[in-house]
């Protein structure tokens, strides 16, 4: 199996509501404000305490032109996510303050003219004011602006290139950038690379010395005394006030800070790269010569920085421009791995604070103290007696008895029908002086321990959702502590709950639950699964009921454009559900989940038998070539090869008597026809006219039946992919045109130390693709949209997370 494609989980954590947490760990977010929007990434990560790094946004509307500041906001972003965090670039858009811009916002910014430059006394101006074209005012955020809007969003790390300071001559003019101030009063931790080196560096110090501001430097492998940075310089002659070892230690610092309950910020100086450092006394040398010319100019004031910084680049050359993007990178980087060990402290503190022999911790009633989690979860009543949060549930509320009314919104286009999960991940982490790499067994181990939200259906949906489609997970959870768990998580994610069913607690059934047991380098060691609430199969069992009376009511009034089933229903209500969806007309899609559970497709009761071409069961399946085996091997050995009508549409293929290994070669390679991937798919056509196999770093194949008609059959551009075209005259009665068959090269060859997480990836082809093709709506083709599920699925392979939060940034594309 390639090693990106498996068994789908999210990393995502327990919304904060249900975690004890001390208030040392709160965070706010206020979105009332017509003048300040946080993006739906950006929420949801912090709801879910996940690391997120803020970044400004005059880097890019002063510092660089188009198109140069768009490449620097997408690395800057990408590098964000490669070290396990959420990026949140801030900036003012069209008079709304933005934290989280998406792609086209970020464009519509960077490629604006007279974006203005916004710090804490502008932001009043750039929302309130519109210009001579009638709309709000662009700007790029500064320090300042940036840790203010960041502090409301909730954020508390933000890493920058450089910190404003006190000018030379300070003491006649009174020039004082308004970071330090800010810094002062707002709590946010900001990483940069000190002060420009033509500021007052000691006065600087000084002047945040009396705001409050804790000031340290990254040690950065040097022993003793440090020096605070001169931003090009590792160097400035000034010892730091402190000075610290590491991103663990930083994050420790701010945590205490936090704890304290403390207002100020915090600054830690990062110091530039060794080899792009620009020694201090050669900077000296130019720093003075722009400053005589920014004097001659009559430069002061606001527009004294931006002459500074342009004349040196002109005396350096292209030297300070290198040195300017390796320091922001480094900068970034450093940030997000203080905010991802800020929040592994979160997680321990709120763990600590909320143990059971803790007084505030003694809840009364079902479930109090429950452990096995890893994080106390407290909750003082049954799950059918607490209500779901209305604004979130859409359309429908939780009624009494625990299942959603059949309200159903009409505008949903996508159904997703499988497994809703509450998984743990428990990652090894030895101490310090063991050599030991894995777990060992029949003891204890020190282990992270992860809760969240997973399953194949919701991770399908998820990925959806994320790309823009209106979507409904449709599953099942108990009436349990890990059932509640599920739905608030559910809801916080922005998605409705309209479609999840809470089963009675008399019936027995338990949420779905996965335990994976990691190593050090997070390979699986052991897993150990309970997904059996969807398996009963009695007639009179809960889960059948619900399918008759709670699901399939919903799918009918809605009539969706497109329905995702996954593997893990078992044959007959799989076959129910595929019926189902034939009579709404609905697109259907089959997501194999694994190779036991891809083959219930092809054990359907023999009442009501898989149909074929030109009205088949299902239009789209996703597997991979493992799955794809394990389809075709139980395809034959239920003798489906063997029924005329399979025949009938075989034979009207046009695939010559003697086989078509040398055009197969052609439209794959050798490789893969040596492994059979492109025979399997062709011999199971007739009852999926559309597979999708996934082969990892090779890409993936598509193999598609063409109706008769079909102006692909004919066009110059699909020449190349039509594999064969019917030619036994049985296009009228039939319908069958031809097969399509196209190898797509992966989108982009991810290297190993880029790989965070293969969980999930194949779902999230699976999302986007099904996304893509109900947005697209009527006509649209799979073809169309396998470029823009691939990207999808490599962000998620970059991301900590079963389906990256990123996607959004991929919807323009769909």
């Amino acid at each position: 199996m390639p090693p990106w494609i498996c068994r789908a989980c999210c990393q995502s954590l327990i919304p904060r509501s249900l975690i004890g947490r001390s208030t040392a760990t709160r965070r706010a977010l206020s979105t009332n404000s017509r003048f300040f929007h946080v993006s739906e990434e950006v929420q949801q990560a912090v709801a879910e305490r996940r690391p997120i790094v803020a970044l400004e946004s005059t880097i890019y509307t002063h510092g660089l032109p188009y198109p140069d500041n768009l490449a620097l906001a997408s690395r800057l972003e990408s590098l964000v996510r490669i070290n396990g965090g959420v990026p949140a670039t801030i900036g003012i858009l069209e008079g709304v303050a933005r934290v989280g811009m998406g792609t086209e916002e970020l464009i519509r910014l960077v490629s604006s003219s007279g974006a203005r430059k916004v710090s804490r006394r502008d932001l009043g101006f750039a929302c309130g004011m519109t210009g001579i074209d009638g709309k709000g005012l662009n700007g790029g955020t500064t320090v300042s602006g940036t840790m203010i809007l960041a502090h409301k969003a909730g954020i508390r790390i933000f890493a920058t290139g450089g910190l404003g300071g006190v000018h030379r001559g300070a003491e006649q003019t009174m020039d004082v950038s308004a970071d330090l101030t800010e810094l002062g009063r707002t709590p946010v931790a900001v990483i940069s690379s000190g002060c420009k080196s033509f500021l007052d560096i000691p006065k600087t110090l000084e002047y945040l010395e009396t705001q409050g501001v804790a000031v340290a430097t990254f040690a950065d492998g040097r022993e003793n005394d440090v020096d605070f940075p001169a931003f090009w310089s590792r160097d400035s002659g000034v010892r730091s006030p402190a000075v610290v070892r590491d991103e663990v230690e930083a994050a420790r610092v701010i945590y205490a800070h936090v704890s304290l309950g403390l207002q100020s910020g915090l600054h830690f100086a990062n110091p530039i790269p060794e080899q792009y450092s620009i020694p201090l006394t050669q900077m000296e040398t130019t720093i003075a010569q722009a400053l005589r010319e920014a004097e001659t100019a009559g430069a002061t004031g606001a527009a004294s920085t931006p002459y500074v910084l342009a004349k040196i680049k002109d005396l350096t050359g292209s030297k300070s421009v290198e040195a300017n993007k390796a320091l922001v990178e480094a900068n970034v980087i450093r940030g997000t791995r203080v905010a991802v060990a800020l929040q592994k402290l979160e997680i321990a503190g709120s763990e600590v604070a909320n143990r059971p022999d803790r007084p505030e911790s003694q809840v009364a009633g079902p479930g109090a103290n429950y452990k096995s989690t890893g994080v106390s979860l407290k909750v003082s009543a049954p799950l059918s007696e607490l209500p779901t949060k209305p604004e979130h549930v859409t359309p429908s509320t939780t009624t009494s008895k625990g299942a959603a009314s059949s309200t159903v919104n009409s505008a949903s286009t996508v159904f997703v029908a499988g497994s809703l999960n509450v998984d743990l991940s428990c990652d090894f982490t030895p101490q310090s002086s063991s050599s030991s790499h894995s777990p060992e067994l029949h003891t204890s181990n020190p282990a992270t321990i992860m809760q969240s939200l997973g399953g194949v259906a919701h991770n399908i949906a998820r990925a959806a959702h994320l790309m823009g489609a209106n979507v409904r997970l449709c599953s099942a959870v108990g009436d349990d502590l890990s059932g509640k768990a599920a739905l608030e998580a559910l809801t916080a994610s922005g998605m409705s709950s309209a479609g999840i069913k809470v089963m009675p607690a008399d019936s027995g059934s338990r949420t779905s639950q996965y335990v994976a047991i990691n190593d050090t380098n997070k390979g699986l060691v052991l897993a150990m699964a309970d997904v059996s609430i969807l398996e009963d199969t009695k007639s009179d069992s809960a889960i059948s009921t619900s399918l008759e009376h709670f699901w399939l009511p919903q799918l009918r009034q809605a009539r969706p454009s497109h329905l995702v089933l996954d593997a893990n229903w078992p044959p007959d209500h799989l076959s129910r559900w595929l019926r189902a969806g034939a009579s709404t007309a609905s697109h259907i899609t089959f997501e194999p989940v694994s190779n036991p559970k891809s083959t219930s497709l092809f054990h359907a009761p023999k009442t009501h038998p898989l149909a074929v071409f030109p009205t088949p069961s299902l239009h789209l399946a996703t597997p991979n070539a493992s799955e794809l085996a394990a389809m075709h091997r139980a395809a034959r050995e239920a003798d489906l090869f063997d029924r005329q009508d399979w025949w009938a549409v075989i034979d009207a293929l046009g695939i010559p008597d003697s086989g078509a290994r040398v055009q197969l070669s052609l439209a794959t390679n050798s490789a893969l026809v040596d492994q059979g991937v492109p025979q399997q798919s062709l011999q199971l056509l007739p009852f999926i006219p559309a597979i999708c196999c996934k082969l990892g770093a090779q890409g993936l194949l598509l193999t598609q039946l063409l109706p008769a008609g079909d102006e692909r059959l004919s066009s110059a551009a699909y020449a190349p992919f039509i594999l064969s075209r019917c030619g036994n005259g049985t296009e009228g009665t039939l319908g069958v045109g031809g097969v399509y068959m196209r190898l797509f090269p992966a989108v982009e060859e991810v290297g190993g130390r880029e790989v965070v997480s293969v969980n999930g990836v194949g779902d999230t082809l699976a999302g986007a693709l099904v996304a893509g093709l109900a947005l697209g709506g009527k006509g649209a083709r799979v073809e169309e949209f396998v470029d823009v599920a691939q990207r999808a699925a490599v962000l998620t392979l970059k991301s900590a997370e079963s389906v990256s939060p990123g996607l959004g940034t991929l919807r323009m594309l769909v």
